[in-house]
């Protein structure tokens, strides 16, 4: 389980420094994209920017690109996850031909689809069994046993560290029991289709088994699942950091949900602790009677649904046709599955990160590009310090608050500073269900490990080659791993105002999540704290508020609206960052003018540069999903946060009347 943190997409410093005229230096080299670093044959220029900046930036693209038939979306952030992946794929082939390379060994034994068929069910096998022939007294230490194996159960527990005590980790203990995206699945007629279809898939991973009765075990396994729902915390409420701080003992916690075995399943999973951390305290208790009521037929078929859907990339042909087809096509709207080679880089990167990590940094992360990227970083930081000293709705003993924790700020680019060491992960050549299930088990046991240990403050939790970026309010830093420090987000050939608007930005969502209504409640040290005023907290949360109501008239779908609650920490961090990223760039020209370039300003360029790494296009049932599940507002929305910044309307001579135009005082101004 990965340190908790909120990324950029999915997915968001220190002390003041000073600008260097050489980061707006022009360039010789041709940027990437087009002639100073925007694709303007991307653009629609028949759309005025005020009606919709994001299709004014992007309409052509959008118009002209279809997206790929693997593919649930597409856009800036796939393109460079395409590269990352067409480049891990040379290392791993090459890898595989070392017969003593591990990485080597887990692909090309992952592509080994012929042995996998060959095989069938029989790998698989002495766990469903086990699984089977169990009865309710047994049933803790099996839901360990299946979260070892990274088979989910009615809910999950992982270390991460103590929000209140933030130099020591903690065991975690968090919802579960769905086998869909999100509760709303289960109650919300707009997803009835997707429940029944979920019944039927089920029901034919059962047959595929050779179980019988698959159609009423199937609809068994969706009602309880439906009641689990029915308990369930939504995700508004449980991305609030004080409603999920609830730190009880194990014997509170079995007062509190009886019937289920704790002490046996934490002692199953390697974490026999006396205390831990209950995110959703209503939703386990409620969880808990429902598993204590449920006949022990239906929690044994829920597993073994699980587990086939868990492990079908490495059992035969068609229960990974069958998973496709329901949580790629039914879900998300692919229309194809990914090429095996594709699915393989995934695998092995998951199981063996920073061994491919290693080899991946070494040759496409040049110091160069870390180094720049070093100094935007402190550029933002600097700028984001000005920003803070201009506020006048933040007290000025909270300020001096929030300049120490700014000057706390650990950022992380590139890389991690050492890596994990994973000697004792078996990987057997032909074994592809083995080489999962041992790559979890390791995952799980590493993570139960940190319990008792000082914080590990060089573990990242992504891989270089993500092209994303988070934020961990815990450990107080910014991480940018390496595959984002490339076109359209930053490129060393193009025009600054391009950087600033994209990567700059970036850098500044990721800085201002820590000062997000969820990032503002933990202090320098990272530990979840009040230590804003209650005038700052009223004032904030009324300039929140604003942005939670502008969001919620977003329409993408037909009757389904943007969640402003949902997505307001993106949302604020979007518009903080793009707002600090200004000024960092304004601040870099040295008080010179910014040239014009094929005739846009240097602010034409910076906001041209922030739509630029939004375009994305989504498959209605993906997007339907995101609007339900994801933090992250659609790109379109992304991209129009900048109706609340006055330089965007004198740049593009945004009028009243436009679709996006809003009055100076309905203008969101946070930071």
């Amino acid at each position: 389980m990965k340190p908790f943190a909120f990324a950029l997409l999915a997915a968001t410093a220190l002390g003041a420094a000073a600008f260097t005229q050489q980061t707006v230096a022009a360039s010789s080299a041709k940027p990437t994209f087009g002639t100073f670093g925007m694709d303007e044959a991307g653009m629609d220029k028949s759309v005025a920017p005020g009606d919709s900046f994001y299709n004014y930036a992007n309409g052509t693209w959008a118009k002209n690109t279809p997206i790929p038939s693997d593919k649930s979306n597409y856009g800036a952030f796939n393109l460079l996850a395409d590269l990352s992946e067409s480049r891990t794929k040379g290392i791993l082939e090459k890898a595989a031909t070392d017969p003593n390379s591990k990485i080597g060994t887990a692909y090309a034994t992952f592509l080994d689809t012929g042995s996998i068929e060959a095989k069938g069910l029989t790998p698989i096998k002495p766990w469903l069994d086990r699984i089977k022939s169990t009865d309710k007294s047994g049933y803790a230490a099996l839901l360990a046993e299946a979260a070892m194996g990274g088979v989910g159960g009615p809910f999950s527990a992982g270390v991460g560290q103590d929000d209140k005590a933030p130099e020591t980790y903690i065991l975690g203990l968090r919802q579960g029991g769905l086998g869909l995206p999100d509760r709303d699945y289960y109650s919300d007629p707009k997803f009835a289709d997707a429940k029944a279809g979920y019944q039927t898939h089920i029901a034919k991973m059962l047959t595929l088994a050779g179980e019988a009765n698959a159609d009423a075990r199937a609809k068994a396994i969706v009602d309880l699942e439906t009641q689990i729902a029915a308990v369930s915390w939504s995700r508004i409420d449980s991305r609030d950091a004080n409603k999920r701080y609830n730190k009880m003992s194990v014997a509170d916690l079995q007062a509190k949900a009886p019937g289920f075995d704790f002490p046996t399943y934490l002692k199953g999973i390697g974490a026999p602790v006396d205390t831990l951390l209950v995110a959703q305290p209503s939703a386990i208790t409620g969880i808990v009677k429902l598993v204590v009521d449920a006949p022990m037929t239906v929690l044994q078929d829920q597993l073994v649904v699980r587990s086939l859907d868990n492990y079908a990339d490495v059992l035969p042909k068609a229960f990974d046709d069958e998973n496709f087809n329901f949580y790629g096509k039914t879900l998300s709207g692919t229309p194809e599955q990914q090429a095996r080679w594709k699915r393989g880089v995934e695998f092995t990167t998951g199981a063996l990160e920073d061994d491919v990590s290693k080899l991946y940094v070494q040759q496409y992360f040049p110091p160069a590009t870390k180094a720049a990227a070093d100094q935007l970083v402190k550029n933002i930081i600097a700028a984001m310090n000005a920003r803070i000293d201009k506020l006048d709705w933040m007290s000025a003993e909270t300020k001096v608050k929030a300049h120490a924790k700014l000057a706390a700020f650990r950022p992380k680019i590139g890389y991690p500073s050492q890596w994990h060491d994973y000697g004792t992960l078996k990987i057997v050549k032909g074994d592809a269900f083995g080489n999962e299930w041992r790559a979890n088990e390791w995952g799980r046991k590493d993570n139960i490990a940190h319990l008792g240990k000082p914080l590990q403050r060089w573990e990242w939790g992504m891989t270089p080659m993500e092209v994303n970026a988070y934020a961990n309010f815990g450990m107080v830093e910014i991480v940018f791993p390496a595959a984002i420090l490339q076109p359209p987000f930053f490129d060393p050939n193009a025009d600054p105002a391009i950087n600033y608007g994209g990567i700059g930005a970036v850098i500044g969502h990721e800085m201002s999540h820590h000062f997000d209504d969820q990032g503002a409640k933990y202090d320098k040290s990272g530990q979840l704290t009040d230590w804003w005023t209650p005038a700052d907290v009223a004032a904030f949360k009324t300039r929140t508020d604003a942005l939670v109501a502008q969001y919620d008239k977003y329409e993408p779908l037909p009757g389904q609206h943007v969640q402003g609650k949902l997505t307001l920490g993106e949302n604020v961090a979007d518009l903080a960052g793009l707002t600090v990223a200004y000024d960092a760039y304004h601040k870099a020209l040295g008080g010179k003018t910014a040239p014009v370039i094929n005739g846009y300003s240097g602010d034409e360029r910076f906001y041209l540069g922030w739509a630029q790494v939004w375009r994305r296009s989504y498959r209605e049932p993906e997007l339907l999903k995101r609007l339900r599940t994801d933090p992250h507002a659609p790109s379109e929305a992304r991209a129009s946060i900048v109706r609340n910044m006055d330089p965007w309307y004198a740049a593009f001579k945004v009028q009243p009347g436009q679709k996006l135009y809003l009055a100076p005082t309905d203008r969101v101004r946070i930071w």
